[in-house]
């Protein structure tokens, strides 16, 4: 694999100072937000400069029952090949349910959702990563998200899942580390015991990044510092392998540069530790990492790098029938439609948990939507984010977040909102620009208008 060094998340809010740090081998650059005929000018210098640039997909949805969406394949490939990327990443997760294989309205999630790690899950997860591979032009690596929620029945450890999937794939692997912390909080998952499982020839890169923790649960936020339980995981991934490379990932509450500058440092300190202790177990036996089949023993399998086999998959499985995918289709909109629909909580899902993950997506909703369509919080003001989140609890996404703008404008219209008078004429006004197939254009009189104004400057 090559070695990319240490990186960070290239935001358009951060174009500047990313140029101008010091010490940034490469960056990432979330796919979806990246127009291949339009390359941002920071990237298109950072390029120059001999930067890498790779691009990191999120709404492929790998880990959900459909295959993977060919128009969206395609884009993410035109990306990697207009960056002149090594690889491309995405992630572990479903991100849309419903549809045909269910009989029922598709729904969006608007976030990354775990997969149940069963054999069925694993087998159409294994399916979806080659139809991908062989659909890019250059490698893939697929990362391992952070979780509220734990599914139930789970038939294997996230280290097994992680280490079959590579296995059977061919995969790489982006290990994020602060999503291993965040699986410790709140499923009580021990990421030493990830570690011990992993394919460590398998990684691609690292992901670090901050959150923090409230009423027992930890929110991968991505707008805090890096905390020491993060670096530490960090630290005894490097302890065990030569990481290819590391990238610290911002994406909200940016700090000025000197903070991201010092979190960098924070990195490279972390990973630099575990490479000198490494150093010192060099050409000494390794512990045997633990199994959990049947007596515990740990057996190394091809392209394992010491990672336990599960016993419940030493063998390659065949593709997933369609059966398998019509299993996993209706567990994941089952979970999907009570976390974004009001349905009833399926079977063994611990409700409360459901309750914090449902509120978390709206609050991502309202975010994001105020982001791509800024106009309604300057509308609607201080009501704006009481309002999104009441609409979205009853309201799933059918689309992607212009559409959820759109829809959810043309609900308060609808419906009684408080907002009067001029607040609902300019909201009305925004509405109608943009829900058509083209820009209304201008009344006469305000043609008029302009016209009048230009003469009188004139």
């Amino acid at each position: 694999m090559r070695r990319l060094g240490t990186g960070i998340g290239w935001r358009p809010e951060i174009a500047d100072t990313v140029e101008r740090m010091p010490g940034i081998d490469w960056v990432e650059a979330v796919a979806e937000n990246v127009c291949p005929g339009h390359l941002p000018d920071s990237l298109l210098r950072l390029r120059e400069r001999g930067v890498t640039v790779v691009p990191h997909g999120v709404s492929l949805g790998l880990g959900g029952a459909e295959r993977p969406d060919a128009g969206r394949l395609a884009a993410l490939a035109e990306r990697a090949e207009v960056l002149g990327s090594p690889l491309v990443t995405e992630h572990i997760a479903f991100v849309r349910a419903g549809g045909p294989l269910t009989a029922s309205p598709r729904l969006e999630a608007g976030h990354l959702l775990p997969v149940p790690r069963t054999r069925d899950s694993l087998r159409v997860l294994c399916e979806n990563v080659r139809i991908a591979q062989d659909a890019l032009p250059v490698p893939l690596a697929v990362e391992n998200i952070a979780a509220l929620v734990a599914w139930p029945g789970e038939e294997m450890t996230e280290g097994q899942f992680l280490y079959e999937l590579a296995d059977r794939t061919g995969v790489r692997l982006l290990i994020d580390v602060a999503n291993l912390h965040t699986n410790h909080v709140n499923r009580g998952e021990e990421p030493v015991k990830a570690l011990a499982e992993l394919p460590l020839e398998a990684i691609a890169y690292v992901h670090v990044a901050g959150g923090f923790e409230r009423d027992g649960v930890w929110h991968d936020s991505h707008a805090h510092p890096v905390p020491g339980p993060v670096l530490d995981i960090l630290t005894d991934l490097a302890s065990r392998t030569a990481l290819p490379g590391v990238l610290l990932e911002r994406d909200e509450n940016f700090p000025g540069p000197g903070e991201l500058e010092r979190e960098l440092d924070a990195v490279r300190e972390a990973v630099g530790t575990g490479a000198t202790a490494r150093g010192t177990t060099d050409g000494r036996e390794r512990p045997v990492r633990e199994g959990t089949g049947s007596g515990g023993a740990a057996s190394e399998g091809a392209g394992s790098g010491g990672g336990s086999v599960p016993p419940a998959a030493e063998t390659a499985p065949a593709a997933p029938d369609e059966a398998a995918r019509q299993r996993l289709a209706l567990a994941e909109a089952a979970l999907l439609s009570a976390l974004v629909a009001g349905t009833p909580v399926p079977e063994g899902f611990d409700r409360v948990r459901l309750g914090v993950q449902a509120r978390a997506l709206a609050a991502k909703r309202a975010d994001v939507v105020a982001k791509v369509a800024p106009e309604l919080p300057l509308i609607l003001g201080s009501g704006y984010r009481t309002a999104f989140v009441a609409y979205a609890q009853g309201h799933p996404m059918r689309g992607g977040y212009r559409q959820d703008a759109l829809d959810f404008a043309e609900e308060l219209l609808m419906g009684a909102h408080p907002a009067q008078g001029r607040a609902r004429r300019e909201l009305r006004r925004w509405w109608l620009d943009r829900s058509g197939p083209a820009p209304r254009p201008a009344s006469r009189l305000g043609q008029v208008g302009r016209v009048g104004r230009s003469l009188i400057r004139r």
